[in-house]
């Protein structure tokens, strides 16, 4: 007897072609090879209608029909966070999700004032920036709506897309009773500091404790929920991101120099000053070499500042924010790619330069090393050790010509099916089949 698909209500946050970084892409790889598997609903707060992905059903805030919007009077109340304060501070910004019920802004049965509620609260979602200072309403906000919009839907799990979507998460598995799966793809303790406890550290950890299972982009993640947010390690089912297979170049380089790449955030957590310590150290030895900082960020107009200061601006240069042609434009023409990331969960774009026949020097702080284990690699602060890994690839043909074979090999066994393929057997294990 053949079995039924599951179906899969999943909440995510940014989708193509309305993307930020690599949770956007990760989701839409996800989403795209599930529902090969399985029957894919998938919220978000904005969709492109003319961005259609097949066998995925996409439901943006943006574009919901509120006169059409079904009102189930009859529901419970549940926890739906109302009349939070969102401050700079260090305190949880909501109430236990096991204990406290809530007042539902909702209960009302006067179907033009709900109506009106919803309207008011998806105003949020028009913007071109969804992480500004009013993130924190808007996730309260998608969460509200996205459990309505749940409450008429038939699914047998809650898949949700880093803490931007674990209220959404936490509520509906409230309302509903499905079992809740949280997609890890980074961590408030990865973009700040280990002993941050703010509010968002807060969401990630009570959604974690409330799920019924977790799935980190990488072991070394997974390894990080256990000891930083107390959590069990058979709740703990790593999965290794995918990637899509492009049809990748070499372009010839308008640089006379030596190209070495560094693109992403310019923030702490990707170590953008280590990869100017790291190029000062190379240049001592290898003077013709360029080096390019793609990306923006608030660290941006420091590293700017310090290739001043240390008198390398001449060396340097800064694309700011680049497009998607653009990125594989750079790669074409790299010479060696450079991930020094403090805390990196996985790291696509490292496997993005790989596919470019682009040499790849990696932080051992990165969960993409796992799945390239042919990758150059040293701790992020140990910047002697990372620039002669970058001197070595620059000087040696035949080093570089077997990393890229090497990473070639690596690559044939990294594709979004098989992330697929184990994200069901993870539902599997909880019951859903």
């Amino acid at each position: 007897m053949k079995q039924t698909k599951p179906k899969v209500l999943m909440l995510g946050w940014e989708f193509p072609p309305l993307i930020n970084g690599g949770l956007g892409v990760a989701c839409f790889g996800i989403a795209k090879s599930l529902s090969k598997l399985a029957d894919v609903s998938l919220i978000i707060p904005k969709s492109d209608p003319n961005f259609i992905t097949q066998n995925i059903e996409t439901i943006g805030l943006n574009h919901l029909d509120i006169e059409n919007f079904k009102i189930n009077y009859k529901s419970k109340n549940y926890e739906f966070l109302d009349d939070v304060a969102f401050v700079e501070s260090n305190l949880s910004p909501y109430q236990t999700f096991e204990a406290e019920v809530l007042e539902n802004k909702y209960a009302t049965t006067d179907e033009k004032v709900i109506k009106s509620k919803i309207r008011s609260e998806l105003d949020i979602f028009n913007t071109n920036d969804l992480y500004d200072g009013a993130v924190g309403e808007r996730i309260y906000n998608f969460a509200k709506i996205a459990t309505l919009l749940a409450l008429h839907r038939d699914f047998d799990v809650i898949h949700a897309h880093d803490w931007m979507t674990f209220v959404a998460g936490m509520e509906i598995k409230a309302a509903t009773g499905k079992p809740l799966v949280l997609h890890v793809h980074s961590l408030e303790v990865d973009r700040n500091a280990p002993d941050t406890k703010n509010w968002v550290y807060q969401i990630e950890k009570k959604a974690m404790m409330y799920a019924d299972v977790i799935i980190p982009v990488s072991f070394y993640t997974g390894n990080r929920i256990h000891v930083l947010y107390d959590i069990a390690q058979d709740k703990i089912k790593p999965i290794h991101n995918g990637i899509e297979q492009v049809q990748s170049f070499r372009s010839e380089s308008s640089l006379p120099e030596k190209v070495v790449l560094f693109l992403g955030r310019v923030t702490g957590q990707k170590g953008p000053e280590y990869f100017f310590e790291t190029a000062s150290k190379v240049l001592e030895f290898m003077p013709n070499t360029r080096f390019v900082m793609a990306g923006t960020g608030n660290m941006l107009k420091e590293m700017i500042e310090m290739g001043a200061y240390k008198q390398m601006s001449n060396r340097f240069h800064f694309t700011g924010f680049l497009s998607p042609e653009k990125v594989r434009q750079l790669y074409s023409i790299a010479d060696v790619y450079v991930m020094p990331s403090v805390s990196e969960p996985f790291g696509l774009s490292a496997l993005e330069a790989a596919q470019f026949g682009v040499p790849v020097v990696l932080s051992k702080q990165s969960g993409v090393a796992e799945v390239l284990p042919s990758a150059l690699k040293a701790d992020y602060w140990d910047i002697d050790k990372m620039a002669s890994n970058i001197i070595s690839v620059l000087k040696y043909k035949g080093l570089r010509d077997q990393l890229v074979k090497d990473a070639y090999q690596d690559l044939s066994k990294i594709n979004w099916d098989y992330t697929a393929q184990n994200i069901v057997h993870v539902y599997e294990s909880i019951g859903v089949n």
